[in-house]
């Protein structure tokens, strides 16, 4: 529980105004493919059937505590799911067991199956 306190207190106006805690869509997608990077999907089960990403690894949160020595700590982790609440979650409790490199997606879901349309597509 230390270790959350640890978290949860560097979690001032001067670290959320930073945003280093956050990787926009921008940053979203030039780490897909990229060996340093470790993307996580931390939806459900049962949100995964409408849309799955092929670059993501899917944990769902609440497997995360069981699943988390499949996480490389030597890489980037970015979290995401689809109501940002999720990821938020995540990126806290990887902090906390001791994962040094994590970043949340603070965008939708829609925000993140609409870089996958054809004009956007192309532009990667």
């Amino acid at each position: 529980m230390k270790e959350l306190d640890d978290v949860l207190s560097r979690m001032d106006l001067d670290f959320l105004g930073s945003g280093q805690h956050a990787m926009g869509i921008e940053g979203f997608v030039k780490a897909i493919g990229d060996d340093n990077c470790f993307i996580i999907d931390v939806r459900t089960d049962k949100e995964l059937e409408y849309v799955s990403l092929p670059f993501a690894t899917h944990i769902p949160l609440a497997e995360l505590p069981a699943r988390k020595d499949e996480i490389p700590k030597d890489k980037q982790i970015i979290v995401y799911c689809s109501t940002i609440f999720r990821a938020a979650v995540a990126y806290t409790y990887l902090l906390a067991n001791g994962f040094p490199k994590v970043k949340g997606v603070p965008v939708s879901m829609e925000e993140i199956v609409s870089v996958f349309k054809p004009k956007p597509l192309m532009k990667m």
